[in-house]
């Protein structure tokens, strides 16, 4: 019965990672990649939209990105909603296409992106605790009813730290992946 419980959440467990994916993709490792600026938003005939919906972004060199909008007349707002990004890019637009150079990292800026994946890292591991103590609250309140018995609570719990220590498992070894992307020149 716990085991139900359990496998139930594995569905809100792979959230946790899949957001984590998504939150480390968008931290510059000092190669292009579309995931840097995907999901910049941009003033789309006044509605915010993300630049993956408004234009196609490629990735021709290492360190280049081109971005080919599909209304040339958003040029100008892909430009500058790239510019006022916090991602400290500099876009080159020759009327057709958006071109980024993505520079190198210094080795300062390479720390500080380490600790911004740690902390990255971190949250999804307390997202992943917070699924734990919920799920464990419920074994808790179906040994109380009378519907499991008090072995069954704690095979339960150890079922569950099992799955736990699985997805934090999972959130070190994208981590570490990702920091040697970082640390890597």
């Amino acid at each position: 019965m716990y085991k139900q419980i359990v496998d139930g959440k594995k569905s809100d467990l792979e959230k946790s990672i899949e957001h984590l994916i998504v939150e480390i993709g968008q931290i510059r490792t000092g190669r292009a990649n579309p995931a840097l600026v995907e999901n910049i938003m941009v003033d789309y005939y006044g509605t915010k939209t993300p630049l993956k919906q408004v234009a196609n972004i490629n990735v021709p060199e290492a360190r280049l990105l081109v971005i080919q909008p599909w209304d040339k007349d958003s040029l100008v707002n892909v430009e500058s909603a790239i510019r006022d990004s916090d991602l400290g890019f500099n876009p080159n637009n020759d009327g057709q296409v958006i071109r980024i150079n993505i520079p190198s990292l210094t080795e300062e800026r390479r720390k500080e992106l380490v600790k911004l994946l740690n902390q990255r890292a971190e949250e999804a591991k307390i997202s992943v605790r917070n699924i734990r103590e919920e799920v464990w609250k419920e074994i808790q309140e179906m040994e109380k009813e009378g519907k499991i018995s008090e072995d069954d609570k704690f095979s339960g719990k150890d079922y569950l730290q099992k799955s736990v220590d699985e997805y934090n498992k999972k959130i070190d070894e994208i981590k570490e992946k990702k920091e040697k992307d970082i640390l890597t020149i």
